[in-house]
C-alpha cells in the first residue's frame, strides 16, 4: 500500500505601510502570476526556518516573523494535497541577492491591486487572498505554537 504523502509547504503574508511583498511568477501560461513569496520545507527543515530561507531566496528580503496564520489544506486541480503553513512577516533587510531563476520581479502591491489580479485570475491560488484576509483581520498566533 502506498503510503500518503502530501506536500508540505510555507507561505508569507509581509506587509510595509499598507502594500504586500508579493512574488511574479512564470507558470508556463500566456501571464504571468502573483503568489506571497512560499515554497516546500526541505528534509531536516522546520516551517519558521523554511519560510525564513524561502523569502530570501524569492525576495532578497530577510524578515521579521511576526506570528503564525494557521495551517492551511488545499487540494489542486491536479489531484495534490498540500499542507501550507503561513505565516505574517515585517520586512528587515533588504540584501539586493538575486533571486530564484522562477521568479519574474518581486512587487510591493495595495490590497485594491491584489483584488484586480484575483478578478483576473492570475493569483497562484485561493490561499493567496484567504492569508491576506486572514492577517489584516488579526487571526494570528504567537510563533510559539511552533516547536522546531
Amino acid at each position: 500500500m502506498e503510503r500518503y504523502s502530501p506536500h508540505v509547504t510555507v507561505a508569507c503574508v509581509i506587509e510595509r505601510q499598507g502594500r504586500y511583498l508579493m512574488v511574479e511568477e512564470d507558470r508556463g501560461g500566456p501571464l504571468t502570476c502573483f503568489n506571497q513569496p512560499a515554497g516546500h520545507v526541505e528534509p531536516g527543515e522546520g516551517p519558521m526556518a523554511a519560510i525564513r530561507r524561502e523569502v530570501e531566496e524569492e525576495t532578497a528580503w530577510q524578515i521579521q516573523l511576526t506570528g503564525y496564520l494557521g495551517l492551511y489544506v488545499f487540494q489542486s486541480a491536479e489531484g495534490l494535497t498540500f499542507y501550507s503553513h503561513g505565516f505574517a512577516a515585517q520586512p528587515k533587510t533588504y540584501l539586493a541577492t538575486p533571486l530564484d531563476g522562477d521568479i519574474h520581479a518581486t512587487h510591493w502591491l495595495t490590497l485594491e491591486e491584489l483584488a484586480a489580479h484575483e478578478h483576473a485570475q492570475r493569483l497562484r491560488s485561493p490561499l493567496v487572498m484567504q492569508r491576506l484576509h486572514d492577517m489584516r483581520a488579526g487571526r494570528l498566533f504567537p510563533l510559539s505554537v511552533i516547536h522546531e
